[in-house]
């Protein structure tokens, strides 16, 4: 029939009219009421009704991969850092957004931790390299994408204070991930006690190993005319080499 097309469409958006209201209704308390409500649209396909988000009172529920700024992990039990300041990091970033200050001691000695650390996010570009490179696991990306300012300068110059996470945290916004990396970890950790317990578990057995024995049993020290008389027994071989060459030539 001539214009079903026409009036099948208009049957479709006047019912997803009546089912925006519908969906409001079971929210009641309506979502304009206050708050902050997530929305999980990974199955767009299957909702229906409002598909608008009310943002900022409603927002979209981020994938977990999802990234954005990057992050420093510390432990949220001792509170020491990840970081080593290795710059690693600062390297292999494409835009060359970050800036790295090791740490030193008393005597000016450089210590495995960082005393500034810098990102501006205005030129960070979100690629993850930096996290993808830490070989500590200390750099994870945000989820964190509201940080909108008056102006870049400085507010978009993040120091180590705005930087620094608990591992709770993370474990919070990427619980996939970090459930992998602790397994990696743990079993890294076994693999590293049971090298240190096979030493131990031979000496025991009476199983010395090469390398025990090498130490048990030291080489012993040559006088210096042993020394010289090995060094003149050596040349002779040597000449006498040389000599049975020059024959076969």
């Amino acid at each position: 029939m001539f214009g079903s097309g026409v009036l099948k469409g208009m049957a479709v958006t006047l019912k997803e009219f009546f089912n925006t209201y519908v969906d409001d209704l079971k929210r009641i308390p309506s979502r304009y009421a206050g708050g902050r409500e997530e929305i999980d649209q990974s199955d767009s396909v299957a909702q229906s009704g409002l598909f608008t988000i009310q943002y900022p009172e409603e927002h979209r529920k981020l994938p977990e991969r999802f990234r954005y700024i990057p992050i420093l992990i510390y432990d949220a039990e001792t509170g020491e850092d990840r970081c080593t300041a290795c710059g690693i990091c600062a390297k292999v970033c494409p835009p060359q957004c970050i800036w790295i200050v090791r740490d030193k001691d008393e005597k000016g000695k450089p210590i495995t931790r960082p005393a500034e650390f810098f990102i501006d996010t205005s030129i960070c570009m979100n690629c993850g390299l930096c996290a993808e490179y830490c070989p500590f696991d200390a750099i994870k990306m945000d989820h964190d994408f509201e940080i909108a300012a008056y102006t870049r300068m400085p507010q978009f110059i993040f120091d180590l204070k705005e930087l620094r996470v608990p591992t709770t945290y993370y474990a919070r916004i990427r619980p996939t991930d970090w459930a992998e990396e602790e397994a990696a970890r743990a079993a890294k950790e076994a693999e590293k006690a049971a090298k240190a317990e096979r030493p131990a578990a031979a000496a025991g057995t009476g199983e010395v190993g090469t390398e025990a024995r090498a130490e048990a049993s030291p080489r012993p020290q040559r006088t210096p005319e042993e020394i010289e008389r090995l060094k003149a027994e050596a040349a002779a071989r040597r000449a006498a080499k040389a000599a049975e060459d020059a024959k076969a030539e």
